[in-house]
């Protein structure tokens, strides 16, 4: 059976749902799970992890991400993004050097109000439902982190080119929506702004480097030879090597004996297969989530 974390560079107008869908019939599997929702106007970085490496995903959905997102000043949507309807359009006069100062407010731990067509629910239903059907609800403010935020000097290669767009590289915490934070600097410097285009470059630890597209998987003689170990999913962790006389407490998830520091380990078995990420106190390890295979 398959098992392991494959990188899909998502293509334009797959939503990640689709990803998996198509994964399934291509690894004949159906444990299947992504580790990050994208937009389908996104591309980018979608980490899919394959069978037992699918108790991953909670972990996955955690980390940091990092984008290079298009920002058009002067244009302002109902979704917040150029795939939306047209509000309000104002002249723009920005050089590089005020919108540069405009970003240093959003840096740091800041308060974002997600946009209305988003999958947060209010009142069992979604807010892009409500959205559709011409309705707008009040939406708390959430607690987010900008790690990074930065001009770029032009587009990467590969990304959309478009005229009187800048370029925006951005690091941040899960629930951080780029699109609000295109408009938000937008409201910011008076003109208004929306997200052009929207491109993933890491997730999860994983980044573009490790990534595939769906031809490059559907043209693979051998789909699974592409599977990264999960193991690789908890690399900021230490590992430890347990001996065969607790494997058997190890593997029927019981507390057993680890001289190692306090803390959260990678745990691998006497013949280096990946057991399960643990909690050490005290000399005692107690299992977190458990991948040996059974």
């Amino acid at each position: 059976m398959p098992n392991g974390v494959i990188i899909i560079d998502k293509p334009q107008e797959w939503t990640s749902m689709d990803i998996c869908a198509k994964l399934r019939g291509i690894f004949h599997e159906k444990r299947i799970g992504h580790g990050g929702t994208l937009d389908p106007m996104a591309t980018g970085v979608l980490p899919v992890f394959v069978g037992r490496a699918t108790r991953a995903v909670e972990f996955a959905t955690e980390g940091k991400k990092e984008y290079i997102a298009g920002l058009k000043l002067g244009v302002m949507t109902n979704t917040q993004d150029t795939t939306g309807q047209v509000l309000e359009q104002r002249p723009v006069q920005v050089d590089r050097e005020t919108l540069k100062a405009a970003l240093e407010p959003f840096r740091g731990d800041i308060l974002q109000i997600p946009p209305m067509y988003s999958a947060i629910k209010r009142d069992g239903k979604k807010l892009y439902e409500l959205a559709r059907a011409g309705k707008e609800v009040e939406r708390p403010p959430r607690p987010v982190t900008i790690y990074e935020l930065e001009v770029l000097e032009e587009a990467p290669a590969g990304f959309p080119q478009e005229e009187d767009a800048w370029y925006l590289r951005v690091r941040c915490s899960k629930g951080t929506y780029v699109r609000t934070l295109c408009h938000d600097i937008g409201q910011a410097l008076g003109c208004g702004g929306c997200m052009s285009a929207l491109r993933r470059t890491e997730a999860a630890g994983y980044t573009l480097d490790q990534a595939v597209t769906l031809e490059e998987l559907q043209a693979a003689t051998d789909p699974a030879s592409l599977l990264i170990p999960v193991d690789g999913c908890f690399g900021e962790y230490p590992a430890v090597t347990i001996g065969a006389e607790v494997l058997k407490k190890a593997k029927n998830g019981s507390p057993f004996s680890c001289a190692v520091a306090d803390g959260t380990w990678r745990v691998y078995g006497p013949d280096g297969e990946f057991l399960l990420l643990g909690r050490c106190a005290g000399g005692v390890m107690v299992t977190i989530k458990s991948f040996f295979e059974v």
